[in-house]
């Protein structure tokens, strides 16, 4: 787990929906900035992205920026490639810019595991949730809620403390090129 506090590293990806270069500066917000690894293929990802979709259309009202990051070997896994993403973004009307990690080398300055796993960085880029969107899971019957992130969100917004039990992301290993 990487320890709360630290610092967003910058970033700039290609966006696969505008076709546009966008750095963390580009996307940061004075109130709250979510940064996501998700992917196309992971089934746990499928399993709550309409809630995802649904929960950054909500707190984009508040100020709270977005951005989902794909770093996935797309030679091994070419659904997770720019086009397929473009396609997805496209498909859920995602209201935040889904970038595509060629290198990968996002991904590891984060040290992102798996997807889905949410980084919620405050207003000054310090880090103060990491770790899972929910409970649920494919195939349990816990619902689809956002409920660890929104508290923590919410916590923030606040100006109250947020959780420091953080559950760790849970769903698939990010997919690592091979040397």
């Amino acid at each position: 787990m990487v320890d709360l506090g630290t610092k967003a590293p910058s970033f700039a990806l290609l966006d696969t929906i505008s076709d546009n270069l966008v750095s963390l500066d580009d996307i940061a917000s004075p109130k709250a900035t979510v940064i996501m690894f998700i992917c196309n293929h992971c089934p746990y990802v499928q399993h709550i992205l309409d809630k995802v979709v649904e929960l950054a259309g909500e707190y984009k009202t508040t100020g709270v920026s977005f951005a989902a990051i794909s770093s996935n070997d797309t030679a091994a896994y070419p659904q997770d490639g720019p086009r397929h993403m473009k396609a997805l973004a496209l498909d859920f009307e995602f209201p935040f810019p889904y970038l595509y990690d060629q290198t990968q080398q996002v991904a590891r300055l984060y040290q992102a595991e798996c997807t889905p796993e949410f980084f919620l960085y405050d207003g000054n880029l310090n880090l103060a949730y990491h770790g899972q969107f929910d409970d649920s899971r494919p195939g349990n019957t816990h619902p689809v809620t956002g409920k660890d992130l929104r508290t923590a969100l919410d916590a923030l917004l606040n100006r109250q403390q947020v959780p420091l039990e953080q559950k760790p992301g849970v769903g698939c290993g990010i997919k690592w090129r091979q040397a």
